[in-house]
C-alpha cells in the first residue's frame, strides 16, 4: 500500500495548524479524498462548491462544523454530506484541545466555482487547459465582477 494512501500517515503542514494530504486518486478520475488535521483553534475556510459534492468523516476528535444554517459538533465516526450550492457551505474548526483528524472525500466536476462569503472572492477551476495550456486556477474578488454588454 501506498504510504500516501493511509489516513493515519503524516500530513503536510499548511501553517496556521492545518496539516492534509491528498489519498491516493486514480489518474484522470473525478473521485478525490484528502485527509485534513486542524490543531486545537485551528480553522479551515468557510466554502462552498458549484462543482464539487463533497462527504466528511471525523477520524478522531470534536470537529466544530459551521454551514449556513449555524454550527454544530461532530464527534467521531459523524459523517456529513455536502451537495453543491450555498446548501453545503461548510467551514471547520478545532475548538478543542486536542488534534481533530477527519477524511473528506469529494467527486470533483470540471469546471467548479468555489464561493468563499466571508472574504468574499471566488475560485474558478477546471481540469481541461486554459490559454496558458495549465489547467485553469484563478481567484477574483465578487466586487470586480462586471455585467458583459
Amino acid at each position: 500500500m501506498d504510504h500516501a494512501s493511509n489516513v493515519w500517515a503524516e500530513l503536510a503542514d499548511f501553517g496556521d495548524g492545518v496539516s492534509g494530504r491528498r489519498i491516493e486518486r486514480i489518474r484522470g478520475e473525478t473521485l478525490a479524498a484528502a485527509v485534513w488535521e486542524l490543531a486545537p483553534g485551528a480553522i479551515n475556510t468557510y466554502h462552498f462548491h458549484h462543482g464539487a459534492r463533497e462527504w466528511l468523516l471525523v477520524l478522531r476528535g470534536r470537529l466544530s462544523l459551521r454551514t449556513h444554517e449555524g454550527e454544530r459538533e461532530l464527534s467521531e465516526g459523524d459523517a456529513i454530506a455536502f451537495p453543491r450550492g450555498r446548501d453545503g457551505a461548510h467551514g471547520q474548526s478545532n475548538r478543542s484541545d486536542e488534534p481533530v483528524r477527519y477524511l473528506v472525500v469529494a467527486h470533483h466536476d470540471s469546471p467548479d466555482v468555489i464561493e468563499y462569503p466571508d472574504d468574499g472572492t471566488l475560485g474558478a477551476f477546471a481540469l481541461t487547459a486554459s490559454e496558458s495550456g495549465e489547467p485553469l486556477g484563478a481567484f477574483f474578488h465578487v466586487k470586480d465582477a462586471f455585467q458583459r454588454d
